[in-house]
């Protein structure tokens, strides 16, 4: 069996997430958040090889020139999204498996909380968590709620695509840096001249993509972005203190009003062994939440969320409390 045909077997299986290929090595794969080794191992020079056949001269001479690169990738009708990389031990790759379709809100248990924010016409919604906590896919079936329900413009700015969308009551332009765009700041600069009445943005890096992110939502516009923060209080203060002290007075302001909803999620292996679930930490943007980041008085937010469950708010602690009450999980 060759290394693509183990790929797709491993791909096909359930509860694969992601697969890692390193040249000279075993391939392994995450099957319900465990890591496993596989029979098939990978032969010397597989990553080169295949990065010279899927990606753009310069895609590859950003890999050259940083080591590492992001792509996505079609294996017959199966799509990943990969990062390839240099190491000492030979250039390897991870491959996280995209779901054939883009689930609903409802098939992956989002709060109704969620939904609540994404039928405003304007604001900002945040999807936070570590690397791998499925923000993409969240995302990715909030834009399919506004398409289904909705006659709106949606730009997506993706690094890279991993939901394909296609067009339904709305019209979706997907845009992915390297192939298309060349940073998110630059990107986001020219969305607001398209007509834009929906922007995703697939991650808030810098102070410029912050800003401009705030602006939008500020000028009649839903952004939806994600941040890399584990609460759903530290995406507050991560966009705070990405500016200098001398703008964060106005910055707090600009936040308060267009903040809609932080939505903070983590995955844990079911009890069952059948998989991962998610747990959700909600955030919604209440005249005592924007009191409190006017003020400067962030760290109070989290008070607020613990009493203000009539207004969809959740924190961590008792979403996964209620999946370890439910018995989904376990407490280890």
């Amino acid at each position: 069996m060759s290394v693509f045909e183990s790929i797709g077997a491993l791909a096909r299986s359930k509860g694969i997430s992601d697969i890692h290929i390193q040249n000279n090595s075993p391939l392994r794969y995450r099957e319900a958040g465990i890591l496993k080794v596989h029979e098939e191992s990978v032969p010397d020079g597989f990553i080169e090889k295949l990065l010279s056949a899927r990606l753009e001269k310069d895609e590859l001479e950003s890999f050259s020139a940083n080591g590492d690169v992001d792509f996505s990738l079609e294996i017959g009708d199966l799509r990943f999204r990969v990062n390839a990389f240099k190491a000492s031990a030979g250039s390897g790759a991870v491959m996280r498996l995209i779901a054939s379709s883009t689930p609903s809100i409802t098939e992956l248990g989002l709060p109704l909380a969620v939904t609540r924010a994404i039928e405003n016409s304007h604001g900002l919604i945040l999807v936070t968590g570590a690397t791998g906590s499925g923000k993409s896919t969240s995302l990715a079936s909030m834009i399919r709620y506004l398409n289904e329900n909705y006659a709106y413009n949606i730009i997506t700015i993706e690094d890279p695509i991993e939901f394909v969308h296609n067009s339904s009551s709305s019209h979706i332009i997907q845009r992915q840096l390297g192939a298309d765009a060349n940073s998110f700041a630059r990107s986001l600069r020219a969305a607001l001249r398209q007509d834009p009445d929906v922007i995703l943005v697939g991650e808030l890096r810098d102070v410029e993509t912050i800003s401009l992110a705030l602006t939008a939502a500020e000028t009649g516009h839903l952004v939806l972005a994600t941040l890399h923060t584990s609460t759903a209080v530290g995406a507050v203060t991560r966009i705070l203190d990405v500016f200098p002290a001398a703008q964060q007075n106005q910055v707090r302001v600009q936040l308060a009003q267009s903040l809609l909803l932080v939505l903070t999620q983590n995955l844990h292996r079911k009890i069952d062994g059948s998989g991962r679930v998610a747990s959700f930490e909600v955030l919604v943007n209440t005249p005592p939440v924007a009191n409190l980041i006017r003020e400067n008085k962030v760290y109070q937010i989290e008070n607020v969320m613990q009493t203000a469950r009539a207004d969809g708010m959740v924190t961590m602690q008792n979403a996964i409390q209620e999946l370890l009450s439910r018995g989904i999980i376990s407490g280890e």
